[in-house]
């Protein structure tokens, strides 16, 4: 299994997995319906994008050589989950939890 280590906005392999992320993530308006997911030292980790009216987090790694994963990334078992806004707290503490959590109304949650 190969993990990753960031660096910048690039990742390479190495042979631990990161035991905790660091708080809290940042968003960055890409357009209306696209925010980028950044570590606290700015690597890229996903994207939540508007689809009708949820948005979903869409996890992003990269390979050894920089190209980009979709659905990679040390969030992949997070790809996909639902958001009822771009909020950056929410979006911090709902990918810091363990294991896979996909109920869509925990983020729904005000």
């Amino acid at each position: 299994m190969t993990s990753w280590t960031w660096s910048k906005a690039k990742r390479s392999s190495t042979t631990s997995l990161p035991t905790k992320v660091l708080t809290p993530l940042t968003l960055r308006p890409v357009n209306s319906n696209v925010h980028s997911v950044h570590l606290p030292d700015g690597a890229h980790v996903g994207n939540l994008k508007r689809i009708g009216a949820i948005w979903k987090f869409k996890a992003v790694g990269y390979d050894a050589d920089g190209s980009v994963v979709p659905g990679g990334g040390p969030f992949t078992d997070r790809h996909n989950l639902q958001f009822a806004d771009p909020d950056a707290a929410q979006v911090s503490a709902v990918l810091e939890q363990p294991g896979q959590v996909r109920s869509a109304p925990l983020f729904f949650a005000r």
